[in-house]
């Protein structure tokens, strides 16, 4: 007997929850919700790569500060 592992998504599964979308939104809204999608992963990505500047950029910064290594005396 084959099983497959859950959360395989196989072929039906996908033609399925097209169609699904299909009644649900009608084929004149699907246009746009792509669109709003790809203007999310699109604002999503600009504002991991924001982070990952200033994460490399405060590195930067630690790199270049001499450190004080005299010890403290109470």
């Amino acid at each position: 007997m084959l099983t497959l592992p859950l959360g395989v998504i196989g072929p039906w599964q996908v033609v399925i929850i097209a169609l699904v979308i299909l009644l649900l939104f009608g084929g004149k809204k699907i246009p746009e919700l792509m669109k709003g999608l790809g203007k999310g992963v699109k604002s999503f990505k600009e504002g991991m790569n924001e982070i990952e500047d200033q994460i490399n950029q405060a590195d930067e910064t630690l790199k270049k500060e001499p450190k004080d290594t005299t010890p403290k005396e109470e």
